[in-house]
């Protein structure tokens, strides 16, 4: 078993034990089971899913990180928000406004990035949100 711990600004939102954690991060999404490499990465928006007694949880989180020590997963991130918590209406007026300025670009580099991890964000909600 992963002792699993995700955390944000506001709150602890998960500690348990987990049998497996896919997360998305810089590197890619990874897949997290029993003895894993330790490794500490940033994370990508998009959906985190975990498994506690065969069944499967999801949420979407987006910025911070994710350190890997041991039997213990520890993501400290900016948002972590379960399919329950998603507004899917906001979530579709962010993906429209962010598809809008980044079609219409004009700035810097670093200023496209974080529109675009805010496009990647908001469609994740999206993605999770219609599963309800």
């Amino acid at each position: 078993m992963i002792n699993l711990e995700i955390v944000t600004p506001e709150r602890m939102v998960v500690s348990e034990a987990v049998e497996m954690v896919t997360v998305p991060t810089a590197m890619g999404e990874i897949g997290i089971l029993d003895n894993h490499a330790p490794l500490i990465s940033t994370l990508k928006p998009g959906i985190l899913k975990y498994t506690v007694n065969g069944s499967t949880e999801e949420m979407v989180v987006s910025g911070g990180f994710i350190e890997i020590s041991g039997d213990k997963v520890s993501i400290l991130a900016d948002i972590a928000e379960s399919k329950d918590e998603i507004n899917v209406d906001e979530a579709r007026t962010e993906q429209s406004e962010a598809q809008k300025v980044l079609g219409e670009w004009k700035g810097t580099e670093e200023e496209f990035e974080i529109e675009l991890e805010r496009l990647q964000k908001a469609q994740a909600r999206l993605d999770l949100g219609m599963t309800r």
